[in-house]
């Protein structure tokens, strides 16, 4: 996904704001299993995936409990870090061979600053990643896992062909014997 694209589906800017903006914007490439972001970490940047499936989750004694997954055109930033500037909780792996647009915090900041039409931007986007995590919150209280599972199928059908199983029953909070079970359900 072009990154002009991704640009505009947050928010559309003037032509030579949105021009600044691309020309803070660096392109990089990973391999699959790379960790992009890593917990307790101050990470200076703000991802958008460009190609690839990434997954965010947050390590615990005995695994990792998977609460996100993103693919082409979606957002990958450490609210906190992006917000605070202080060490995210949270691991950022990536599930595919991924290309990125990356910027970094500061440059971001500074562009805020700037020109009001890149802040503007700015408050866009963090405010749909806030409305992002509030659906997810809400979700995971009133929904059970086999309804989850029929957003996510929905909402992200593609995931089924890109995800392990394993991730997707950590992300609903149940067992791979159970994912299993709502699966052979809904057949």
């Amino acid at each position: 996904m072009d990154i002009e694209e991704i640009l505009d589906r947050i928010y559309s800017l003037p032509q030579a704001s949105k021009i600044r903006l691309k020309q803070a914007v660096t392109e990089v490439s990973y391999p699959k299993n790379f960790i992009l972001m890593e917990g307790s970490k101050v990470i200076p940047y703000v991802y958008f995936i460009k190609k690839g499936m990434v997954r965010a989750y947050a390590a615990a004694e005995d695994r990792d409990i998977t609460f996100w997954f993103g693919k082409e055109g979606e957002p990958v930033v450490s609210m906190k870090s992006y917000v605070e500037k202080r060490p995210g909780y949270e691991y950022i792996e990536l599930l595919e061979d991924c290309i990125l647009y990356r910027i970094e915090t500061e440059s971001l900041t500074d562009l805020y600053q700037e020109d009001i039409h890149i802040a503007n931007w700015g408050r866009r986007f963090a405010e749909k990643e806030l409305v992002k995590t509030e659906e997810l919150i809400i979700s995971r209280q009133f929904k059970t896992a086999a309804e989850c599972y029929r957003d996510l199928i929905r909402d992200k059908p593609d995931l089924l062909q890109r995800v392990q199983l394993g991730h997707i029953a950590s992300y609903l909070g149940i067992t791979q014997v159970t994912l299993s079970r709502i699966r052979a359900e809904m057949k």
